[in-house]
């Protein structure tokens, strides 16, 4: 058997058709029948036959690829992400190109990285922080999405929630439910500060005193902290908005373990996210859910939109989702 790699030529005369019917089959978009596309797809798969798209790439100018970046793994959030994006980017009949980001906010770092590829595009959960790295990417006129960012150019479109709406649904939510004295534990990114701004907002227009405010850096450990600073202060607080679902449950085990405080007669919890772990029995966290599928369908379909002046901001709905750890109404 031959060691030769199958051409379109092997597939053209296995099919018996001609050459130019195999390089339409493998085009999206391309003009040829349903039953002679099947008819030249049946042979590839027969001999194994993978079509090479450079010669399509140098012709169109496009790659079909999209640089996809992630946060840090640890983050249960990045893997929703991930999954969301990659569906949505399948759907849309694009390539992925994973990229590993180093921060968990910020695209800034890897902007160099991505403009040396050939790259349609980039999605990112993560943000673009400063206006020099938004200018950099800007000035290759590489299309970018991001979700919940605070810079838009011509060229970077974001897709976002209503944080600050977000924040005040948390803080409305616990004061209803007989909270008094408030506590937000965030971290140093856009929507966090969105979040935790929407969040005063609530509790100055409740007639309460300002939520003690803490940083939990996004992760369990932060949260862990946090919740012992909370242990330690006078008042304590008997209501808490988290940045994140990871913060929140570690908030929970210091309040619990360490505290032994009952959730949620001694303090309610929300959190942010909605990750598999905020509906564990062990803790039945009330959370904010981002509605991230939707919000990934919405940024890979928003790459292929004309470039316009003045772009603003797309917002999809949030869901808030009570559990276990927001006491009911009384």
């Amino acid at each position: 058997m031959s060691d030769r790699p199958i051409t379109s030529h092997d597939v053209a005369r296995l099919a018996g058709v001609s050459q130019s019917a195999v390089s339409r089959a493998f085009t999206p978009g391309a003009s040829i029948s349903p039953a002679l596309r099947a008819k030249v797809k049946a042979a590839a798969t027969r001999l194994g036959y993978q079509p090479n798209l450079l010669p399509r790439m140098m012709v169109q100018g496009r790659s079909g690829i999209i640089a996809l970046v992630i946060g840090g793994a640890y983050n249960p959030f990045h893997a929703a992400t991930l999954e969301a994006f990659s569906r949505a980017l399948q759907d849309a009949g694009k390539r992925i190109m994973l990229v590993q980001g180093e921060s968990d906010r910020a695209l800034d770092e890897v902007v160099g990285e991505l403009i040396g590829y050939r790259v349609d595009g980039v999605v990112s959960a993560l943000s673009i922080l400063s206006q020099d790295a938004a200018d950099a990417i800007s000035a290759h006129r590489i299309p970018v999405v991001t979700l919940n960012s605070g810079i838009m150019t011509d060229y970077i479109h974001v897709v976002e929630i209503d944080n600050a709406a977000a924040g005040r649904a948390a803080a409305d939510m616990m004061i209803a439910r007989g909270a008094r004295r408030l506590a937000y534990v965030g971290a140093d990114s856009i929507a966090s500060r969105a979040r935790q701004q929407g969040y005063r907002a609530a509790i100055e227009a409740a007639g309460l005193p300002a939520p003690l405010c803490l940083s939990g850096d996004l992760d369990h450990g932060g949260g862990l902290l946090a919740g012992r600073e909370m242990l330690a202060a006078s008042p304590r607080p008997d209501g808490i908005f988290c940045v994140n679902d990871l913060t929140a449950i570690g908030v929970i085990d210091a309040l619990r373990l360490e505290g032994g405080l009952v959730i949620p007669a001694d303090a309610q919890v929300v959190g942010f996210d909605n990750i598999p772990a905020a509906r564990w029995p062990a803790y039945g966290l009330s959370t904010i859910d981002q509605n991230v599928e939707i919000m990934a369908k919405r940024a890979v379909e928003l790459l292929e939109e004309p470039v316009k002046e003045a772009r603003k901001p797309t917002v999809v709905d949030f869901t808030f989702t009570e559990r276990c750890t927001t006491r009911p109404l009384p």
